[in-house]
């Protein structure tokens, strides 16, 4: 099979624009992340339709209801970046003997609360912010 040298350089140009749209594909520019001292929750009390601003700062636990509330990470990007704020946070649950449930461990994003926030029958509670003393 012989190819003329018309086919040959649209196989090369086409062949060159694939590796370099492959390359830019994976090729990812991620700013530094900024690590943050204080997450910022809002907490919803389905029973009285409250909702409360929480401000916790790291590894300190602050009771919402019966949940308690302890963020372990809390990163933001710089403001010239796309807003992602993720903050990785447990919650315990106080039943009523007193003992403490663990009802979620994860990883908790600002810019999807409806997908990694907790739940529960009576309080709801997802991350909004973080932010630094």
């Amino acid at each position: 099979m012989r190819i003329s040298v018309k086919n040959f350089w649209r196989l090369f140009v086409i062949g060159w624009l694939f590796l370099i749209g492959f390359g830019l594909t994976f090729t990812q520019v991620s700013a530094e992340k900024i690590n943050n001292n204080i997450a910022v929750f809002a907490a919803l009390d389905k029973v009285s339709a409250r909702i409360s601003h929480l401000e916790v700062p790291l590894n300190t636990t602050v009771e919402f209801g019966a949940l308690l509330i302890t963020p372990r990470a809390c990163h933001t990007r710089p403001p010239t970046e796309t807003p992602h704020t993720t903050a990785f946070v447990e919650v315990q649950e106080v039943q009523l003997n007193q003992a403490k449930a663990p009802l979620f461990m994860g990883w908790m994003f600002a810019e999807s609360p409806g997908i990694h926030g907790v739940e529960h029958p009576v309080f709801d509670v997802w991350l909004t912010s973080c932010k630094t003393l």
